[in-house]
């Protein structure tokens, strides 16, 4: 599944940037999808830096997917490689429920518009089936589907709820 967003922020893009990657803990009152969210690890090696958050989300679980979704499955690792020279983060998650089942990776790239920011996200999900453990073979691609189709739904509206709050904290901290 490819997920991809678009979204533009008037604000400079070395403001944005830095927003998003050193700011995380203080945007979490403006995603409501968002429980929390705690950075692990970061390294500043030159022009790069690279972090590990763990995220834990919210929501409601569809009815048909609670057997095979659950609360583990809105938790999840994410390694993110920033490089300030180009305004680019390449982007790995790890789900904290199916780790080995699935994959997801990206970029988001930041770039200069002519009032602000364009923010670009392009990645991609994929479900191996065959790696769900505890599940008869017959229904893991089912399942598997539901998987993608339950975290598909997830992303691409956080990754714009992110931006939406990327905007309300600057516009409350910038003249």
């Amino acid at each position: 599944m490819i997920i991809s967003t678009r979204t533009y922020l008037p604000f400079p893009r070395s403001l944005v940037y830095s927003t998003y990657r050193d700011r995380l803990p203080e945007l979490i009152p403006y995603m409501p999808n968002i429980q929390g969210v705690a950075v692990k690890s970061r390294e500043e090696r030159g022009e790069q830096i690279e972090q590990v958050n763990e995220w834990h989300g919210g929501g409601d679980i569809p009815v048909a997917a609670r057997s095979i979704i659950d609360e583990s499955m809105l938790s999840w690792t994410e390694h993110a490689l920033w490089n300030e020279t180009n305004f680019t983060t390449a982007w790995k998650i790890k789900t904290h429920a199916y780790t080995e089942a699935v994959s997801c990776k990206g970029h988001n790239r930041f770039l200069e518009h002519e009032q602000g920011t364009l923010i670009t996200s392009e990645g991609e999900l994929s479900i191996d089936s065959r790696q769900i453990k505890n599940v008869p073979s017959f229904i893991a691609k089912m399942v598997g589907g539901i998987v993608e189709d339950f975290l598909g739904k997830k992303i691409e509206p956080n990754l714009i709820q992110m931006s939406e709050g990327v905007h309300r904290y600057l516009e409350q901290r910038t003249p």
